[in-house]
């Protein structure tokens, strides 16, 4: 439909919007107030066309390479979509089918990694990896205060080390459940939360450290093990017995697949708990989550409802109530359609693509990658020396114009002196696409560099949100 915005104001609300009449149907109004119902009905086709129209605005979600989160699906998972659109999955008795597969796709995940019994475990879906992560950081927690009750002591200064990489989630969790975030800098020389100088964060009151397997900022993963060495030697020296939550919103679904022998999961005997994004390289479209514990007494009953499923009784745990229940079928149903060497060949494949653009883009000479994209397929670069008339942003900007979303941001704290670029790979990115991509870098880059003078700035630089 083709439209005409009206600012009925001087300010910045756009108060009304004027329908061409071209598109109109008889009896139609041809303005539509903007922050109101309005008063009549109209046809869907031309409620569909306003909003179709709209959303237009937004860019190719193929094309954004900033987002983790899965932007492509096949044909028949979009016909499931549409098919199991109304299901909500908090009822479970109306709906226990799709309670079960629910119960099963955690179980697989459990399975996946390495969960010592699989019939004394427990875990949910959730609507995203935050969810997730607010449920195992909370499990933490009541572990914390029980062990300090039992023991007598006090129970209102509990804090949590991270590493300042982690997502905003952690942070949003420690303001909302009232825990102190001891955040550990990252430099140049400890990108990863690796154990260094770990013993002078961690104390009694310590809940518990988290290790991020695919950090945002670079896509690197955390030394589970080594993080865990350190807290035995913790444990020997103080007596402080601190587990981990393994916040593998991306790692968890690509480290099992394409470095099976890489020791991040239960067989670490210090994860209490393990999260991930079904919706990330879970390949689901979004939202969908997942978070399983060890064993059952990893996660406290305090944090476990009961509900009648089939005559029986189902626990359940999530923070969210009503929420689709659509996302865990397709879940399933990637379980099924690709398996353990289908999920392999399309990690692989993705991280394949990964290392070939960061190869290309090392090869230019205006760069330095600080990672490769042979982790999870995310990568990072900087400048490798300042140049006179552009930075990354520009840089950001002019592929931007093209089409393609490659955010500069800075660094975490201690380091947000730097700025880099950062490349993320998902399904849907073909190595065709990437060749592309690469030689629209090249050529921006080559306009950048012939710059006669600065480019111009008219206000100050917004930083990529994480």
């Amino acid at each position: 439909m083709s439209e005409i915005f009206r600012n009925a104001s001087a300010g910045d609300a756009w108060e009304t919007r004027e329908i061409n009449p071209v598109f109109a149907r008889p009896g139609e109004a041809t303005s539509l107030p903007r922050f109101k119902l309005p008063d009549d009905m109209m046809s869907e086709d031309t409620a569909y066309q306003l909003v179709h129209d709209e959303a237009m605005l937004d860019g190719n979600s193929r094309l954004n390479l900033a987002t983790f989160v899965s932007t492509w699906m096949d044909d028949r998972a979009k016909q499931l979509y549409a098919e199991a659109a109304d299901k909500n999955m908090i009822d479970k008795d109306e709906y226990p089918a799709t309670a079960a597969i629910e119960d099963r796709c955690w179980r697989i995940l459990a399975d996946l990694w390495n969960v010592p019994d699989v019939s004394d475990t427990i875990g949910t879906s959730t609507v995203g990896s935050s969810e997730a992560c607010m449920l195992g950081g909370l499990a933490l927690k009541r572990l914390w205060q029980q062990r300090r009750r039992a023991a007598g002591l006090s129970t209102e200064r509990p804090n949590l080390v991270l590493s300042a990489g982690v997502q905003v989630v952690w942070e949003k969790f420690c303001n909302y459940w009232d825990v102190e975030p001891r955040y550990m800098p990252v430099s140049a020389d400890h990108l990863v939360l690796d154990g260094h100088e770990l013993d002078t964060y961690v104390d009694e009151n310590t809940i518990g450290v988290v290790a991020i397997l695919g950090h945002t900022y670079t896509g690197l993963y955390d030394p589970v093990d080594a993080l865990a060495a350190k807290l035995d030697e913790i444990q020997e020296k103080h007596g402080f017995d601190v587990k981990i939550h393994v916040d593998g919103a991306s790692g968890a679904m690509v480290a099992p697949f394409c470095q099976p022998d890489l020791a991040w999961d239960f067989r670490v005997s210090r994860v209490n708990s393990i999260s991930t994004s079904g919706h990330k390289y879970g390949l689901v479209y979004p939202g969908v989550g997942w978070v399983v514990w060890r064993d059952r007494a990893a996660c406290p009953e305090s944090l476990i409802f009961h509900v009648s499923y089939l005559g029986g009784d189902m626990p359940t745990l999530a923070l969210n109530f009503s929420r689709p229940g659509a996302q865990v079928l397709l879940q399933y149903y990637q379980f099924l359609r690709l398996g353990r060497e289908g999920y392999r060949k399309v990690q692989q494949n993705s991280i394949d693509v990964a290392t070939y653009l960061s190869s290309g883009i090392a090869a230019m000479g205006q760069f330095e990658l600080i990672s490769r994209g042979d982790a999870i397929p995310v990568f990072a670069w900087k400048l490798a020396k300042p140049r006179a008339n552009w930075d990354l942003y520009d840089l950001a900007d002019r592929l931007r114009m093209r089409g393609w979303l490659v955010p500069a941001y800075p660094m975490p704290e201690s380091m947000t002196s730097l700025t880099v670029q950062r490349i993320v790979v998902r399904l849907g990115l073909s190595r065709d696409l990437a060749e592309l991509l690469l030689a629209a870098i090249r050529e921006e880059v080559a306009f950048l560099e012939n710059l006669a003078a600065p480019m111009p700035r008219e206000k100050p630089r917004t930083s990529f949100a994480h």
